[in-house]
């Protein structure tokens, strides 16, 4: 018999997910590629809590914004990428305070 998680027991973990990003965005300011992952995991864990929301009370609002979220995600990736790669073709480094120096 297989036991299914309650929702608190969900949004705990979910919470832990969340917290994990907000503490790897304030313990490494320096790491541009962890400062993005950090986000990318917060992302995810407030998708997660929408989802598990959306299941557990049959309301669809919770997924559409999941789809938001998603898109943002994308696009935050993609720009964050982008910037990551001009940084170390520039200065051989991804450390976050050379970045004003890319200003031209």
């Amino acid at each position: 018999m297989l036991l299914s998680p309650t929702l608190n027991n969900l949004l705990l973990l979910f919470l832990v997910i969340f917290f994990l990003g907000v503490s790897g965005i304030y313990l490494n300011r320096k790491n541009l590629l962890v400062l993005l992952m950090s986000i990318e995991l917060l992302l995810l864990a407030v998708n997660l809590i929408f989802t598990t929301i959306t299941a557990y009370s049959d309301d669809l609002s919770g997924l559409i914004f999941t789809l938001i979220i998603i898109t943002v995600a994308a696009a935050e990736s993609a720009i964050g990428l982008a910037i990551l790669v001009n940084l170390y073709s520039l200065r051989k480094t991804v450390n976050i305070q050379y970045i004003n120096l890319m200003k031209g």
